[in-house]
């Protein structure tokens, strides 16, 4: 007979039988039986945050590295709530994450106790699951469906609430061994359709990234590209699904994409899609590629069969993991005609990458090219939202997969927290967080979380004073009558050194290369507040353009 254990420890218990060695959290008395038996646990390493946003995007950007679920605990009500933010991310990123949320007593529920809040209801569409857990015995249960849910099909989010009384009672149960990701194999003769569809295209494109994808499925994606010189472009934010030094590397869709590689999509006549959703970004607003797509033909590759043909009209659906479709096609024996299109792509995007002096008094693309000179190919960069990131989407050259974390539903305040997650989960390789003044606001507090736990990586700040995007927006449509977009800033590089960083401020382009050598030359938390115009809005366009055209 097993002997009997709290709640709090079986879950812990099972959270190391699943392989859990990390969780973020903000701590709750809702959850006191789990943080009790953490104290007792060495092989979970505990990550305490300021905020649950934080935690939130901290566990997202963990499931985004390993590939396995990235864990969170919070508590009920406002720990909840701002924990959303980061559910939605893993639901629109397809990340596998767990989201653990101490909960009312069992005999308190419906009565609008303190901080109540109905999880089911509140999480339903940003999960792809949501349960509750009133029964210890089940904990094993719960925690290895919860695992299974969050990895298989499309990976995603999943929310366990746990009243706290439950946690608390003493019961016998029997642990569950470690779930396996449950995996779709390709059909050869899916497979054999593709390579007979490609033998009679003349201008095919392949999309990738998205669900799914892995270092593995990249090296294989990319072995079969290069065989048969196809142009591989990648989805929003995907741009390390290969890494852009392949000779048929495209560039990316999404905002601001090269133009060539918009014409090159619209003149295809077919597009294999592998991974990606073919979401809003990625597809300007589905005009790109229209849900019926006439005079092309769509290959659609996921690991969901729900989501082939939910949008998309679909001419050869392929239900598979994208590790075992890429390995199968890497693997194919057939010949298949050699494109040259690829070569052209990858020429295109190098020309495109290439950055460009503006003129500005602080030119960004300068700033990136010093970046590339400097830092390693597998370093890993984070950003939240803003027109900041798109320098860094044009001109950096991503490595291997992964080294691109990045929200694909366009959230706010996470590249600092992601960089956290990413300098404690890969300590041997650059972490470099990119966030904008208003975009690090939002979770600037966890630079408080990296030096408490020695995280070892690089924030630069691009402080225009604005929330650029909506700027942006606003002179397009009511040029000249800018409201609420202007921003009061404090001194970015005495705030990271007030949280014991190191930080220096940059105002001048021939200024940058020197603060950043200094900056690679310390350990720990570093912060380069790189003061910006605002009237250089993007990286394509500046405020007097965008209103001259609007005036038209």
């Amino acid at each position: 007979m097993a002997d009997k254990r709290s709640g709090g420890r079986i879950l812990v218990d099972n959270l190391v039988a699943q392989g859990c060695d990390r969780i973020f959290t903000v701590p709750g008395e809702s959850f006191l039986a789990v943080l009790d038996a953490l104290h007792d646990t060495p092989a979970i390493d505990l990550v305490v945050c300021r905020q649950e946003g934080g935690v939130a995007y901290m566990a997202e950007a963990d499931g985004k590295l390993t590939g396995r679920p990235g864990i969170a605990f919070v508590t009920r009500g406002p720990g909840a709530t701002n924990a959303a933010i980061g559910v939605h991310v893993a639901f629109q990123d397809s990340t596998p994450m767990i989201l653990f949320v101490g909960d009312v007593a069992r005999g308190d529920r419906d009565r609008e106790g303190f901080q109540e809040v109905d999880f089911a209801a509140f999480f339903a569409p940003l999960a792809k699951w949501v349960g509750r857990i009133d029964d210890a015995r089940r904990i094993p249960e719960f925690v290895a469906r919860a695992w299974s849910t969050a990895m298989s099909g499309r990976p995603g989010p999943v929310v366990l609430a746990l009243p706290e009384d439950m946690l608390r009672d003493e019961v016998e149960t029997v642990d569950r061994p470690r779930v396996p990701r449950f995996c779709q194999a390709a059909d050869p003769m899916a497979v054999g359709a593709l390579m007979d569809l490609l033998k009679d295209a003349v201008a095919p494109v392949a999309i990738v990234g998205g669900a799914g994808w892995c270092a593995g499925a990249s090296n294989h994606f990319r072995e079969f590209a290069e065989r048969i010189g196809i142009p591989v472009a990648v989805a929003f934010r995907r741009q390390d699904a290969i890494a852009n030094d392949s000779p048929v590397y495209a560039g990316n869709l999404g905002y601001g994409p090269n133009p060539k590689l918009v014409d090159r999509i619209k003149a295809a006549d077919l597009l294999l899609v592998a991974g990606p959703r073919l979401g809003e970004a990625t597809t300007d607003g589905y005009t790109l590629i229209t849900p019926d797509h006439p005079d092309q033909l769509l290959v659609h590759v996921h690991p969901d069969p729900e989501e082939l043909g939910r949008v998309y009209r679909t001419d050869l659906p392929i239900c598979a993991d994208m590790f075992e479709f890429s390995e199968l096609c890497s693997d194919w024996e057939e010949e298949v005609i050699d494109f040259s299109n690829g070569i052209e792509a990858h020429r295109d995007w190098l020309d495109w990458s290439t950055p460009k002096p503006s003129g500005a008094r602080l030119d960004l693309a300068s700033a990136v090219a010093a970046m590339r000179e400097r830092l390693p190919a597998d370093t890993i960069i984070c950003n939240g939202a803003g027109n900041f990131s798109g320098w860094w989407h044009r001109f950096w050259h991503y490595g291997p997969c992964p080294s691109q974390l990045a929200p694909t539903n366009g959230s706010m305040g996470y590249g600092p927290p992601a960089a956290v997650a990413a300098a404690l989960r890969c300590p041997q390789r650059q972490v470099v967080a990119v966030a904008g003044d208003g975009d690090f606001l939002m979770n600037g507090q966890e630079m408080a979380t990296a030096v408490r736990y020695g995280a070892n990586l690089l924030i630069l700040v691009i402080d225009n004073g604005s929330y650029g995007t909506i700027r942006m927006h606003q002179e397009r449509e009511y040029p000249e009558r800018v409201v609420g977009t202007d921003l009061a800033n404090p001194d970015f590089a005495a705030l990271a050194r007030a949280y014991g960083a190191w930080a220096e401020t940059v105002e001048r382009t021939e200024d940058f290369a020197p603060a950043l050598d200094r900056a690679l030359q310390e350990q720990g938390v570093k912060l380069l507040h790189l003061k910006t115009e605002v009237e250089q809005i993007t990286a394509a366009t500046t405020i007097a353009k965008i209103r001259e055209k609007a005036r038209r």
